[in-house]
């Protein structure tokens, strides 16, 4: 395993691309972590310079600098991959990496602190160093479709926690329907007929909603 790297801070600041006085100011406005100090030195690390570069990124798309020291708190303070995955990984939906530069380009201008904790509390997203990671592609997908059709990111996750109370719900009648009369061995392999049920009842209650008017 390579040892790991660790930068002066004029090396830290000529790798990001910014002065060493901007390094400090970002230093006091806690936008970036303490640096390890040996003596009167400060070593920062690759996890400062994507930071800086995250930073960076994040002002070319138009956020403020307070508003980038609250998305870094509450990157800071989310729960870390593991966390998020459990044990296991989800046996159907695929984790979806992320940087944080690139999830504000999925949804433009709405990556809020706000909607972001929202996002943390509800288990979308959790950390893996500077990296996010997305628990579903297809959840990811959907919601950033939905955001370009202009529907409010803040309100999609509102619906997105309604829908989760109905989903537990849903997968726990099911599960309780198959453990009367088989096994939990049986689950995986009848789970994609509970899928089927709940996508063809939802796609029957969306057509009574269109031609009842909504």
């Amino acid at each position: 395993m390579a040892d790991k790297r660790e930068y002066r801070m004029e090396e830290l600041a000529r790798l990001a691309g910014i002065t060493v006085r901007t390094l400090r100011f970002y230093r006091e406005r806690k936008l970036i972590p303490p640096p390890r100090r040996q003596g009167r030195i400060a070593w920062y690390d690759d996890q400062h310079l994507a930071r800086l570069r995250t930073i960076g990124a994040l002002l070319d798309r138009g956020h403020t600098l307070s508003g980038i020291a609250e998305l870094a708190e509450a990157f800071d303070h989310g729960r870390d991959v593991g966390d998020l995955l459990g044990l296991g990984a989800p046996t159907e939906e695929t984790p979806v990496r992320l940087t944080p530069e690139e999830l504000a380009d999925h949804f433009a201008g709405q990556v809020t602190p706000e909607n972001l904790a929202a996002a943390l509390e509800l288990g979308y997203l959790g950390t893996d160093g500077e990296e996010i990671v997305h628990i579903s592609r297809r959840l990811l997908e959907v919601s950033s479709e939905l955001v370009r059709e202009g529907i409010p990111l803040a309100e999609v996750l509102a619906a997105g926690r309604r829908v989760r109370e109905h989903a537990d719900a849903l997968a726990g009648l099911f599960a309780e329907l198959v453990l009367r009369h088989a096994s939990e061995e049986d689950l995986p392999r009848l789970r994609p007929l509970a899928r089927s049920v709940v996508e063809a009842e939802l796609s029957l209650a969306m057509d009574r909603r269109l031609r009842e008017g909504a």
